[in-house]
């Protein structure tokens, strides 16, 4: 028996020489074999042995591992005694090599047959890996001890961690077999997925299951005091699949709840998702009785796709259904699709207000990685059903896309041919619904195709330089299928019926060349032909007494052409203020163009139709009128356009005293300027001059504010009943140009600090259905839906300030203005002028609040108002959201366990909305 001193790079193992004594080993083996046939009474077969003059001793063999590591392992010596005998050998104690070390000694018995590692000891054995203030190994019974350290003031220290694969325990001690692979441990402490377990005893039996004794559980981050946990004394643990428990009690700031139950189950599947029920939630509405929520089932299917079944029923007889699923396959396509539907029961049957309707909603998104097939593309983004389904849903309060009034789909689909020239195909379905007036328009689908463009003229050096070489042609192709129709018709018969088809083609010739060094001009011809399936014939019928429209089912065309050019420059200027001015230049640089373009007239497809009963008035219709490409025009148009965009910037001396250079800022980001003349204008039906239009736009506050503003100024001066009249307004008494509209849009946003745009998404569900991604109308209340916090995922209350909150408080604000003026029939008022603002504070590490509101001085009255409260609870969140009035006006509270294991573990109140 050595000591191995903390110093010692190697461990020294030095063993005294036994004495051996023929004489004494012939006397031993006479009596013993005495002893063997007393012991027997039968017949015992002859063994031939042959001993040795001298029997070596098996010793260990130690091999340095580097710093102190040892690794310790029986030396196997060829026996010369050779022996027939129906007993086996004995096998070696390990089935492999052991490294360990220790800080202040590892002490060998071989009388014992122990090794004992005192002090930061670890011991290392195939898959398992042990680390403890002591452990010792007994290599005769092949078990391991282990145990913590008392320090000088009384205190344990130097917990052991046993971790065997991928599972970890912390106990106080710990016994394991290497044979059996079984274990007692005593105080353990875990974490399974996110379950912290802690158990006064454990028994390990093999490698997947464990007996707990005394455990409790919980998604605490702090296992020794949690805020909640459940406590247990009988527990079967399989780690990694599941927890099976006796009779649970539910104890909160170590008080005992009444919440027990006398079996528990808790999935813990390594895999990303387990199949498995989805508890519904208790409510009470006023006008639709007592109900269950978002009870229902979740499917696993694969690890590509799967399924949400969710419902709610109402005591009144209301329902609702919801199907939710989410596929996505790496490097190929990812994308998920919801449908619900909802069957809304008002009062009751017999009473006047008793009300019956049936809503639903469709949303697909699907978007298709690029390196599946870099020459096709497929993508979805569809929105539609019930226009007032998001106004009239009994299971989300969703303020957004209650307010938009426009809901919108697309589905597409491209593909590019790899020829000389190149073709380009996509495919797409749209739809577009607008939810006040419940029309919806559809294109079912829609066909473009297109030629890559071609220079005939250009040499074999592929030089496009000049007026002829730069002559260029192309084809295009576009086809529809146009349905317009209302919710009522929505996929019925008659919708169909009502559909219009066309295709379009178009071969522009167009060429680009300098002009006078400094202009560049372009110029083309367009040549069209559109297909119809279907025309109109237009007459008088008597028996109606009005002039009515028939439908010519059949093939018909019309060809138009068109010439346009345009020329253009840029011109930049700089005002210098001198060095030692803060502002040191102003740049001003403007971009002036000027347009033309002609299209005759196509007076051969135009028929005349009588509109009396006398046929003396004849007007003119052509029969392509109500086409979905438009129809052929009757005049001339001789159409000159004038464009001016500027943009101002300045240098100006930066704040930062240690840079030489000036800094530049942005004064406009632009400023537009537009008109137009049609010289073939009548001055009865058609005016010369077109209105001018400005626009403009800006970024200030170091780009946090947005300013953009527009005006229309008309030259013509109108009459009685607000039509424009062929006299200029100057001519008529008033100014050179008459103001019929303006607007102006402020949008500024700031924070205490900066945050990352993309970092997540507010109100993805209102920004999907086509509103804003801020909070201005408030933020989505989905009743049980304990994913949605205002505190980001990382944040971890319990590294922050543990003292009083004095640090600057973390906020953010966004502020809307909006502003517009009418004066199209000088009734010079101002018809829109609202001011929103939405603000987020967090009050103490803990606590969050927010509100949104706004006023509208036209309509004086406050806009859509939200209070938001949201306190962190560590493992659990609790919220409350308040709409104080109006149409959407409502209440909601929320507390529960924040882990999705746990998440049933909730209460969720919500008031009915008093639409």
């Amino acid at each position: 028996m050595t000591l191995q001193k903390t110093g010692h790079n190697f461990t020294k193992i030095a063993f005294i020489p036994l004495q051996t004594n023929l004489f004494n080993i012939v006397l031993v083996s006479f009596f013993l074999t005495l002893g063997c046939n007393n012991l027997y009474a039968q017949e015992i077969q002859k063994k031939s042995t042959v001993i040795p003059a001298k029997t070596p001793v098996e010793k260990p063999l130690i091999v340095p591992i580097n710093d102190s590591k040892t690794i310790l392992e029986p030396k196997k010596v060829t026996d010369t005694i050779v022996k027939k005998d129906t007993i086996k050998a004995t096998k070696d104690f390990l089935d492999g090599k052991v490294k360990y070390k220790a800080d202040k000694y590892a002490r060998i018995d071989q009388k014992k047959k122990t090794i004992t590692l005192y002090d930061k000891a670890e011991l290392y054995y195939q898959d398992v890996e042990l680390k403890s203030g002591i452990i010792v190994l007994d290599y005769d019974k092949n078990e391991v001890y282990a145990g913590r350290l008392k320090d000088s003031t009384g205190k344990y220290t130097q917990y052991p961690s046993f971790k065997q694969g991928a599972n970890e325990v912390q106990p106080d001690s710990i016994r394991f077999n290497f044979k059996s692979k079984k274990a007692l441990i005593w105080n353990s402490r875990s974490d399974q997925g996110d379950f912290r377990i802690k158990a006064a005893i454990t028994k390990k039996e093999n490698d997947s299951v464990y007996f707990l004794k005394g455990a409790r559980f919980t998604t605490s981050k702090n296992i020794e005091n949690p805020e909640y946990y459940f406590q247990t004394n009988k527990v079967k643990f399989i780690p990694g699949k599941k927890v099976i428990t006796g009779l649970t009690n539910m104890v909160i700031a170590d008080v005992p709840t009444p919440i027990a139950l006398p079996f528990a189950y808790f999935p813990m599947s390594k895999e990303t998702s387990v199949s498995g029920i989805i508890l519904p939630s208790y409510n009470d509405s006023n006008t639709r009785g007592f109900s269950l929520q978002n009870g229902g089932y979740y499917f696993a299917l694969s690890d590509n796709y799967d399924l949400t079944a969710l419902g709610d029923y109402y005591t009144n007889g209301s329902y609702g259904l919801r199907l939710e699923s989410s596929y996505a396959k790496i490097y190929r396509y990812r994308g998920n699709v919801n449908f619900r539907y909802e069957n809304l029961i008002t009062s009751e049957r017999g009473y006047p207000d008793y009300a019956k309707q049936k809503i639903y909603n469709l949303q697909w998104s699907h978007s298709r990685d690029s390196k599946a097939n870099p020459n096709s593309s497929f993508s979805a983004s569809v929105n539609l059903g019930s226009s007032k389904y998001f106004q009239q849903s009994i299971n989300q309060a969703n303020v957004g896309s209650n307010l938009n009034n426009t809901l919108s789909s697309s589905v597409s689909y491209s593909k590019t041919f790899t020829t000389v020239p190149q073709v380009r195909m996509s495919l797409s379905a749209t739809h577009s619904q607008n939810t006040q007036t419940e029309v919806i328009n559809m294109t079912l689908p829609t066909l473009q195709l297109s030629v890559d463009r071609i220079y005939p003229f250009v040499g074999k050096d592929g030089v496009k330089k000049g007026f002829f070489k730069n002559i260029n042609l192309q084809y295009n192709l576009n086809g529809k299928n146009s349905i317009t129709t209302t919710d009522s018709l929505f996929f019925k018969p008659q919708m169909f019926r009502d559909a219009k088809i066309g295709m379009q083609h178009s071969i522009p010739l167009s060429t680009n060349f300098k002009l006078f060094k400094y202009f560049s001009a372009t110029t083309s011809v367009n040549y069209e032909e559109v297909w119809y399936a279907k025309t109109i014939s237009r007459s008088y019928d008597v028996d109606q007494s009005a002039v009515v429209d028939k439908d010519v089912n059949g093939f018909d065309a019309y060809r138009t052409y068109n010439f346009s050019s345009s020329l253009g420059t840029t011109v930049y200027g700089t005002f210098n203020f001198g060095d030692n001015k803060r502002i040191k230049s102003i740049r001003h640089v403007m971009r002036p163009s000027v347009s033309y373009s002609y299209t005759p007239s196509f007076e051969k497809y135009y028929d005349t139709y009588a509109s009396d009963a006398s046929g003396t008035i004849n007007k003119q219709y052509t029969r392509f009128e109500n086409g979905i490409y438009g129809s052929p025009g009757l005049t001339n148009s001789n159409i000159v356009g004038f464009d001016l965009s500027n943009t101002f910037e300045a240098k100006v001396t930066d704040s930062d005293s240690t840079k030489v250079e000036p800094k530049k800022v942005m004064l406009l980001n632009n400023l537009n300027f537009s008109t137009s003349y049609n010289a073939d204008a009548d001055g009865e039906t058609t005016l010369a001059w077109a209105p001018v239009r400005i626009s403009g736009g800006t970024q200030l506050f170091k780009d946090k504010m947005n300013v953009n503003f527009g005006t229309t100024l008309d030259p013509y001066a109108i009459d009685n009943s607000g039509n424009r009249i062929n006299t200029f307004n100057i001519n008529n008494g008033g100014s050179l140009f008459r103001m019929t509209s303006a607007n102006m849009t402020l949008n500024y946003s700031i924070s205490s600090k900066e945050k990352d745009k993309n970092k997540d998404k507010k109100n993805d569900q209102t920004e999907r259905n086509g509103g804003r991604e801020d909070d201005l109308f408030g933020r989505n209340t989905v009743q049980n839906n304990s994913s949605v916090s205002q505190f980001d995922d990382d944040d971890d209350g319990e590294d922050k300030i543990s003292e009083f909150f004095r640090s600057k408080l973390p906020w953010d604000m966004t502020f809307a203005y909006s502003l517009t003026y009418s004066n199209s029939n000088r009734q010079r008022e101002i018809t829109g002028n609202s001011i929103m603002i939405s603000a987020n504070a967090d009050l103490t590490p803990k606590w969050k609040a927010g509100i949104s509101t706004g006023y509208d001085f036209v309509q004086k009255g406050v806009t859509y108002t939200q209070l938001r409260f949201e306190r962190d609870l560590l493992s659990w969140r609790m919220d409350f959201n308040w709409t104080p009035f109006g149409t959407n006006a409502n209440w909601g509270f929320f507390i529960g366990i924040k882990s999705g294991v746990l998440s049933d573990i909730k209460w969720d109140k919500r008031s009915s909305s008093t639409r």
